[in-house]
């Protein structure tokens, strides 16, 4: 395997390595498929449907609110008043159109009394017939009346546009159809307007010939060029506000752009801003060499999205340890793309059914509702999660069929696969056996508890050597949900065995010798006592001797632990669970180093209470294993798809600590009381992300309302009173208005005031939610945060 030492680990050795979930390729791995952009949900990718890699680098990325698809995402316009309706609008927009018309024509017909005063107030009075009503006398008379006429006209439609609300009619019908409809319909109302202007219906050529005649006098009509320029010009000055309204010139510089464009259909490069397809961060640092690389490994389409991410995750690690940058340098120019390779081999998952963005590490599993309870800003924008948010850990709740798997579980472990392809992350997967999680070749590590044709075993143990460590996750694994028993007393009677074993035999007891000790088999326990006592194990034997006399005592936890034991030596699982020097176990303590993508099947059907008994187990090795890590830069995630008594008091604050070492955890359930009630209001509160989905009973509704809180809000109420009237007339029309509507005449009274109220109600819970919905909120690990928001689930 070529990791090019990017991922190599102090205090590592092969032999730790978990070997793949399946066999290893007898041939080198096939060239990568052509570049691409994440897919399209729903269906398994097809490298045709995608955006190539160039483009999809370009696309902006925005920092927007948490849990906001960054991936080319465009703010929503600001929102507007409640404006006139539509046929509103359209009416006024008729009448002032018809009442500008019936003035012009009164205007031209000379019904309009003193409408010349005006132009005679400053102009000589030779130039006019006397009188009020007299018209033009002389020629300069009758060109001031066309100039005024031409003014009156302007002021005419000014006035009828300004009245008629055309501006907004506009807006509504024309402009918010799109810049092609509006080139389109701004191009033929110029045609339209040229048309009438040139036939003289639209009095524009005669006043400027006129107003160009008084000022630079007759003569200037005599060159047949000057006459030509100031046509042209009256052209361009009737073209001008069609060009504005239109946006014509933003449109010609968006198509001059696009034809510059090096490659067809990539975004064009902000002025001044370095292109990310070109590596400018390789660039900046002196490595050309590898720059140049890379850049004709995009272009010619043999990298994908996962080889840019791991790249750029390789050279951020490499400036911490300056002395890797030169094998990484070697790497990248004998191997373009496939350099810094993860340790499977792998450069992409078999199929994807979710979009990603491994540039930002978001998977997209919906988008904002169009409801009253979201933001404006965010209705519409695609709901994404990270590692930043599953950092805070995420709980989910929900009935069976809600999508809780489809649309939740395998999005995000194909997102936390991703990014362990590309060196970032590493992803523990727990699930019923048959759990639609993903395909076997997606994992390095399928755990088949209960199938004899898996590859790995399970370590109860946790791959620790401390007895007292490993005897406290295995207390919390096989005890922890039982009312009222202490996991620590617990803890410490299977190390008062555990250890012992360890100290004889080299490593810790199977399941059927750990269950005969519990039992208090003399035998067993006579043949550990010579053993100890034969190797001078002095201390522990005495720890052996004070387990002798403890047992059978009030509130001993042995039997309790025997019988949670005997779950697990059932013949289904005879070979697995083995400590032996012939073992083959899996250890949690993989994912401390390795970018390990690992499955585990439970045999939830045919051995339910055992399955659960190992959920509770894995989630307590987990947050040891977390909290422990000495090198926390991998973000390390679990997730259970089903958590059903699996969560413990101790697993809970183990949760807490997992924010603030780089790791998380999933976890998933049909209703909140399938954990201890003590443990509702921890568990709620422990986590940074809590999702409810559709089908939540008012129970879980109630428990989500409280932890969701309240907002104050603006209520509105509208009382009608009577109107009762005093004159005979009014009173009279009030009869007759009542007669016609069948109503009272009645008057409305608005009172407005501010009021605390639950954010989601119980009730919005569990009957307004519609199906494939659910109510989302979230935390970073930085604590910023979202409101619980109403997401239409597409994952």
């Amino acid at each position: 395997m070529d990791t090019e030492g990017t991922y190599d680990a102090r205090g590592t050795h092969p032999e730790r390595v978990p070997r793949p979930a399946g066999p290893p390729p007898a041939a080198p791995p096939p060239p990568a498929p052509p570049p691409y952009a994440p897919p399209l949900p729903g269906h398994a990718p097809a490298a045709g449907a995608r955006p190539p890699l160039a483009e999809w680098l370009r696309t902006p990325r925005p920092a927007r609110d948490p849990g906001v698809w960054r991936y080319g995402h465009t703010p929503r316009p600001p929102e507007k008043a409640e404006g006139v309706p539509d046929r509103s609008l359209l009416v006024g927009a008729l009448i002032s159109v018809l009442s500008a018309l019936l003035l012009w024509s009164l205007w031209r017909n000379g019904y309009i009394p003193y409408r010349l005063v005006p132009v005679k107030l400053f102009t000589p009075g030779e130039w006019w017939y006397p009188g009020t009503f007299g018209g033009p006398r002389t020629i300069e008379g009758s060109d001031a009346l066309t100039v005024y006429e031409a003014v009156l006209f302007g002021l005419l439609v000014y006035g009828c546009l300004r009245l008629g609300n055309w501006a907004e009619l506009f807006r509504r019908h024309v402009a918010a159809r799109g810049q092609a409809f509006l080139a389109l319909a701004t191009a033929a109302a110029a045609g339209l307007a040229q048309l009438l202007v040139w036939k003289d219906t639209v009095p524009v050529v005669r006043p400027v010939l006129i107003l160009v005649a008084s000022v630079f006098g007759g003569e200037i009509y005599q060159s047949q060029s000057v006459v030509n320029i100031i046509y042209g010009l009256i052209t361009l000055g009737v073209l001008w506000p069609f060009a504005r309204l239109g946006r014509w010139r933003a449109l010609f510089a968006a198509r001059r752009t696009a034809r510059a464009s090096d490659t067809p259909g990539v975004p064009p490069v902000p002025p001044g801003a370095p292109a990310p397809d070109e590596w400018p961060e390789l660039r900046a640092a002196g490595r050309t060499d590898a720059a140049q690389a890379l850049t004709a490994e995009v272009r010619t389409g043999r990298m994908n999205d996962v080889d840019v991410a791991r790249l750029r995750h390789a050279w951020t690690v490499g400036r911490a340890h300056p002395e890797r940058l030169a094998a990484l340098d070697e790497a990248v120019l004998r191997s373009g793309g496939a350099a810094a390779l993860h340790p499977s081999g792998a450069r992409d998952l078999p199929a994807r059914t979710a979009r990603h963005d491994l540039l930002t590490g978001q998977v997209r599993v919906g988008s904002f509702a169009d409801d009253p309870h979201n933001p404006y800003a965010l209705r519409g924008s695609g709901a994404a999660l990270e590692p930043a948010l599953l950092g805070t850990s995420l709980l989910a709740v929900g009935p069976p069929g809600s999508g809780k798997t489809a649309r939740l579980v395998r999005p995000v472990v194909e997102s936390l696969a991703l990014q362990a392809l590309a060196g970032r992350a590493a992803v523990l997967a727990v699930g019923a056996a048959g759990s639609p999680l993903g395909p076997d070749d997606a994992y390095d590590v399928v755990v088949r508890i209960g199938d004899p044709a898996s590859v790995h075993d399970f370590d109860l143990y946790g791959g620790t050597t401390d007895p007292d460590e490993a005897a406290g996750v295995l207390a919390e694994g096989l005890v922890g949900d039982v009312p009222g028993l202490d996991s620590r007393r617990a803890a410490t009677v299977l190390a008062q065995l555990i250890g012992p074993y360890r100290a004889v035999h080299g490593h810790f007891p199977g399941v059927p010798a750990l269950r005969e000790l519990l039992d208090g088999d003399h035998g067993a326990a006579d043949a550990l006592r010579t053993a100890l006592a034969a190797g001078g194990h002095t201390v522990m034997l005495r720890e052996l001797d004070a387990r002798t006399r403890q047992r059978g005592g009030p509130g001993d936890p042995g039997p309790v632990l025997a019988d949670r034991v005997a779950l697990l030596d059932r013949p289904a699982f005879a070979p697995f669970f083995a400590t032996g020097p012939e073992a083959r176990p899996f250890s949690l303590r993989s994912l401390e180093h390795l970018p390990l993508r690992v499955r585990i099947d439970l045999p939830e059907r045919a051995h339910a209470e055992a399955s659960r008994l190992l959920t509770r187990l894995v989630l307590a090795q987990f947050t040891a294993v977390a909290a422990a890590r000495a090198d926390r830069t991998l973000f390390v995630c679990l997730v259970l798809d089903d958590a059903t008594q699996a969560v413990t008091a101790e697993t809970v604050r183990g949760i807490r600590r997992l924010r603030s070492v780089n790791a998380g955890a999933v976890l998933t359930l049909r209703t909140v009381d399938d954990v201890p009630e003590a443990l509702h209001t921890a568990l709620l509160g422990g986590v940074g992300c809590r999702m409810a989905f559709c089908g939540v009973t008012t129970w879980d509704g109630k428990r989500f309302a409280d932890v969701w809180g309240k907002e104050w809000v603006e209520t509105r109420e509208v009382a009608q009173h009577a109107v009762f009237a005093d004159q005979p007339f009014t009173r009279a029309l009030h009869g007759l208005r009542k007669l016609v509507t069948g109503k009272a005449v009645t008057r409305d009274a608005v009172t407005v005031r501010r009021v605390e109220r639950e954010r989601w109600s119980a009730s919005e819970l569990a009957y307004s939610l519609p199906a494939g919905h659910a109510v989302l909120s979230l935390t970073t690990v930085d604590g910023a945060h979202t409101p619980p928001l109403l997401v239409k689930l597409d994952g």
